[in-house]
């Protein structure tokens, strides 16, 4: 039987511009089987610490070090660390105290709050259980190497009380990795805790990339035509239990569809080849469809983001080679004179409508915006497309008058239409980027019916490593979730993909429904050779498959460039943004057999 626990860590920064010192201070965990080390989110942070609020609504962003898991009496673990600057430096604000979080299974963490010990700066803290006092024994060390110990008896208390407050030779010390294979690169290692068989399994499920281990052919594959043999799926398995059904490109030059019989064919498993980019220059790209046809849209890199071109083909793949058209310049229209951003299709009561931002010249201005498709028009022609409206509240007046709004996109839900866009206030203060939510007319999609609703701010340290933005957003809804991700950090190579999931019939204009992921979904790291990955929408195709489109950098000053990728979903339902081809499909594996009888 196998010993499993996990390896709690943090870890030595990289380049600024791959894993800045803002990311590598959070903490990060490894599963351990026996001896054997085993990588998970890319060795990269799984819990931050949150930005602090300030009076004037702008945010201070924190960093954690030293974090330390321990296992709760009643099952679930808690996690306690020490809140610091971005820069290393004691926090002020927590002096005295650490960061407290609970978790039942060191994915997802609540209870985000400070723990009072001391009115000394705490320099590192340890915790257990005692089962013999019945209690949490917690350990701790001040600045000027003092060490102390109390009991916890409660950690539900809205105040936790400490008692048996004693000075301690020392508190245990960080452990090595001596003895272990596999050991990940820059870490810093702090604790081990034990775990079962059930979780192990889990995080490996949730925290590393599902490969391609089989595919399952029909046993016997009986049918009267090719054509009938075309519509024969085989299952791709994943290393993680999961599957998804792929066509096949069969050999049949030995079959003689007109007299009955078995055979055994070979074949080779269908797989789309997107090679990144699939275009230059192109950032926020957007797949939608209307009539029957594929559509692609993006921001236009290459003449800063002066025009917005469509491309037009019957298939996504057609797509990476279809002509542009232009449809929306920066010199027809004098309210739309810079900066065209973010365009993207979405359908309304039957109407296509581009949803994208722009401005009259200045950044400042820039504004959301809806240009509708005229009645029976031709999404390629220019001139079938109405005049951009910006975007007004439900009184008429503008969105925003003291900032900025953009990335704009609409999901809908049992009927009704919900807008989510990126916003930020400039005056008095910069307070970065926030993500607002709002109901809108869908006989009138630039107008909403409802107030706006702050639903999410960078307050994690990748949505705020380089800057506070949260932006982007683009919903993705499956078996009863909606799943909302949106970019965050500044739009070069520290860019990432985060995510907010609701349940349909939740109140989507209540914030409170909205789960946010304490780690990004993509990142630099998630795929090698793509940097400041981001900016994603989604397309279903006609064989139920999801195509995530997103920009990311061929290399790290690179432009911003489209990518197109498979979503696969995990065992819980959940997207996978960072699945490559190869393990998608492995290579040694796409080449079947397979025995078919002819009726």
């Amino acid at each position: 039987m196998k010993n499993y626990k996990v390896l709690t860590f943090t870890r030595e920064p990289m380049d600024d511009a791959i894993y800045a010192t803002k990311l590598a201070d959070s903490m990060h965990i490894a599963l351990v089987e026996d001896n054997e080390v085993i990588e998970l989110n890319h060795n990269s942070g799984v819990l931050f610490a949150k930005a602090v609020w300030q009076p004037d609504k702008t945010m201070c962003a924190k960093s954690l070090k030293n974090p330390w898991v321990f296992q709760k009496k009643d099952g679930g673990y808690g996690v306690i660390a020490q809140r610091i600057e971005t820069d290393g430096k004691d926090d002020i604000s927590s002096k005295g105290s650490v960061l407290y979080f609970e978790t039942e299974d060191l994915l997802s963490y609540t209870s985000d709050r400070l723990i009072k010990l001391s009115d000394d700066f705490v320099a590192d803290a340890v915790c257990g259980y005692c089962g013999e006092k019945d209690a949490y024994i917690i350990k701790w060390k001040d600045n000027e190497g003092n060490c102390f110990a109390a009991k916890i008896s409660d950690w539900s208390a809205d105040s936790v009380q400490l008692t048996d407050i004693e000075s301690v030779d020392a508190i245990d010390a960080p452990v090595t990795c001596e003895g272990l294979n596999n050991i990940p690169e820059g870490i810093k290692p702090r604790n081990f805790v034990q775990v079962d068989e059930k979780l192990a399994e889990r995080l490996k499920c949730k925290l590393v990339v599902p490969h391609n281990i089989r595919i399952d052919v029909p046993d016997n594959i009986t049918v009267s035509s090719k054509e009938e043999l075309d519509r024969v799926k085989v299952k791709v398995v994943y290393s993680d239990g999961t599957n998804n059904m792929k066509y096949v490109n069969w050999y049949t030059d030995g079959i003689d569809f007109s007299t009955p019989g078995t055979y055994e064919i070979e074949g080779l498993v269908k797989q789309n080849h997107y090679e990144f980019p699939i275009a230059f220059n192109r950032a926020d790209p957007c797949i939608g469809r209307w009539n029957g046809k594929y559509y692609f849209i993006a921001t236009n890199d290459a003449d800063r983001e002066h025009s917005i071109y469509i491309r037009e083909a019957d298939s996504i793949p057609e797509l990476v080679t279809a002509q542009e058209v232009l449809v929306l310049d920066a010199y027809t229209y004098p309210h739309i004179g810079n900066l065209l951003w973010a365009p993207e299709f979405h359908i309304i009561n039957d109407r296509l409508y581009i949803f994208h931002a722009a401005t009259p010249e200045q950044f400042g201005e820039e504004q959301s915006h809806v240009m509708a498709l005229k009645e029976n028009g031709n999404p390629m022609k220019k001139e079938d497309w109405e005049m951009p409206r910006k975007v007004v509240k439900k009184d008429g007046s503008p969105l925003f008058t003291t900032g900025i709004t953009l990335d704009m996109t609409v999901f809908e839900v049992d009927g009704h239409y919900y807008a989510v866009w990126s916003q930020r206030e400039f005056v008095p203060k910069d307070l970065g980027a926030w993500l607002y939510i709002s109901e809108i007319d869908p006989n009138e999609p630039w107008k909403l019916i409802e107030d706006p609703v702050m639903l999410s701010a960078p307050e994690f340290g990748w949505a705020n490593n380089h800057t506070f933005v949260d932006e982007g957003p683009f919903a993705l809804i499956k078996d009863g979730k909606i799943f909302l991700t949106f970019s965050s950090a500044a739009v070069d190579s520290t860019y990432v993909v985060g995510l907010l999931t609701a349940n349909i019939g939740d109140n989507l204009l209540d914030a409170s429904n909205w789960v946010k992921t304490n780690y990004p979904l993509l990142t630099s790291r998630s795929v090698k050779g793509q940097y400041g990955t981001g900016h994603n929408a989604y397309v279903q195709d006609d064989d139920g498959n999801y195509w995530n489109t997103y920009h990311g950098r061929p290399g790290v000053d690179a432009p911003r460039s489209s990518g197109i990728r498979r979503v696969h979903f995990d065992i819980e339902g959940y997207p996978v943004l960072d699945m490559t081809e190869d393990k998608d499909l492995a290579p040694s594996l796409k080449n079947i057999k397979a025995q078919v009888t002819v009726k």
